[in-house]
């Protein structure tokens, strides 16, 4: 497996690896376009272009010169990053694919003197939850938005020095 950066040439990529990925999570908690029209399950080309301009940084993960996984990293202010929308084909996971996709994040952080790596998930999405917190994030605060069905659950990842 390998790990690249995007191009723009990769949007059609992103946008089906984010969809993809996303759409058991919808399942599971009942959204849909109506309850939650920004949901990375209904993820387009023009959502990743935006990204883009905003100063997102997306990485691919590859195996055999195949998309499996994808990741964007957002840099908000000196010292915060934002690791966002970690998408693992279904097929894919439970092996390794996101937690190094995470590592890649973590790594990048670092090379860029990073102290804090931000993420938010779905507040009920417990085992999503228990899964970063194995991977060093711990949780903070959790918030409702009048605009989504469901809770966000704040965690963060401090880099040693941070």
């Amino acid at each position: 497996m390998q790990i690249r950066e995007a191009s723009i040439a990769d949007l059609p990529t992103i946008a089906m690896l984010v969809r993809e990925s996303n759409k058991d999570v919808a399942v599971k908690f009942n959204l849909n376009a109506e309850n939650c029209p920004k949901h990375p399950s209904f993820y387009t080309e023009t959502w990743v272009q935006a990204d883009l301009a905003r100063g997102e940084t997306y990485f691919i993960l590859e195996k055999d010169s195949e998309p499996i996984g994808c990741v964007a990293y957002e840099s908000p202010s000196p010292g915060l990053a934002y690791l966002n929308r970690l998408s693992v084909l279904p097929a894919h996971r439970n092996k390794g694919a996101g937690a190094r996709l995470v590592q890649h994040i973590v790594e990048h952080a670092r090379s860029l003197s990073v102290q804090t790596i931000s993420i938010g998930v779905i507040g009920e999405h417990t085992d999503l939850q228990r899964w970063y917190n194995k991977l060093g994030f711990k949780s903070g605060e959790t918030k409702r938005f009048p605009y989504l069905p469901f809770s966000v659950k704040y965690m963060s990842y401090v880099l040693p020095g941070g």
